[in-house]
């Protein structure tokens, strides 16, 4: 449904992406991934037909993304990482406009969205939160039924009540068939929602994955108080940990998935008056394949 081949588009500054290569098949979930500055926005300009390419090609629904914009966008949804509104306008006004945009009549998609993310979308939008602003961006985005989506992050200044409903939003468009290409910096996010991940570092990609390979580098920390930290550090050591003795006295001690029996074994030879999870973060899991190639699938 999306295919990108031998991609390169640059800036004058010489950033951009390079010999972008991957394929979304219809129907799938793949999470884009990278820091601020990798290339994931760029690439999604291209694929909006925002930007030509300086080589290469990028299509969706087999239709080339920048000779057929207009056409692709009457399927297409898209979330900006980057709000930006008609202020002058209500947010009832902008729905309405919007659907008018793309000749869409029924109405009822969008009211089902404003009440599941409990928006009223009455008033300016310049006096709407950022919250708000981001849930009248979603239901925008979602409300013509589009076939694909593209997500840049999408949850930005959501509570987290709102990012479970947007993540079962998600799911929900996946068991209709729906292909959605996300950028995301939360693991959460991309863990429950997506099939395959792509990792991107200074415009090339580094690894192709599918998530449960990248659930298995997801790292969890652990705080441990114990009234003999020596003994703590030492037993943890021995028995193939790599524990860190904090200033305030704790250990801190990272594991994998497949460590965890190893890990709580270990735990119930010690006296332990506190333990609590630290998440790693998904900067922290992609992180892992920037000083090689990453893995590829």
């Amino acid at each position: 449904m999306i295919e990108v081949k031998a991609l390169t588009l640059t800036y004058p500054s010489g950033k951009g992406v390079f010999e972008l290569n991957f394929v979304i098949k219809a129907g799938e979930i793949v999470g884009y991934l990278g820091p601020n500055g990798a290339g994931k926005t760029t690439t999604i300009r291209a694929l909006l037909g925002f930007m030509k390419v300086d080589s290469g090609s990028c299509s969706i629904g087999g239709l080339d993304c920048f000779d057929n914009a207009q056409l692709i966008q009457k399927t297409l949804g898209y979330i900006p990482g980057e709000m930006s509104f008609f202020d002058d306008m209500n947010g009832d006004e902008f729905l309405k406009f919007i659907l008018d945009l793309r000749g869409v009549k029924d109405q009822r998609r969008m009211h089902e969205l404003l009440e599941l993310f409990e928006l009223d979308p009455k008033g300016k939008i310049k006096k709407f939160s950022k919250g708000m602003k981001q849930k009248l961006g979603i239901i925008a985005a979602f409300m013509h039924d589009p076939s694909v989506l593209i997500l840049d992050e999408p949850t930005s200044g959501l509570d987290p009540i709102m990012q479970h409903r947007f993540i079962e939003l998600i799911k929900s468009e996946k068991a209709k068939g729906k292909t959605i290409l996300m950028s995301s910096h939360l693991f959460e996010e991309v863990e429950k929602t997506c099939d395959r991940v792509i990792i991107i570092k200074d415009g090339k990609i580094v690894a192709l994955s599918d998530v449960h390979a990248l659930k298995k580098n997801k790292r969890i920390g652990f705080i441990i108080e114990t009234p003999d930290q020596e003994l703590g550090m030492s037993v943890l050591k021995s028995n193939g940990f790599d524990p860190i003795l904090k200033e305030d006295r704790s250990i801190l001690c990272h594991i994998t998935e497949p460590e965890t029996d190893h890990f709580i074994k270990t735990l119930a030879s010690l006296t332990c008056t506190s333990v609590h999870e630290v998440v790693q973060t998904l900067e922290e899991v992609f992180l892992k394949y920037y000083g090689s190639e990453g893995i590829r699938s």
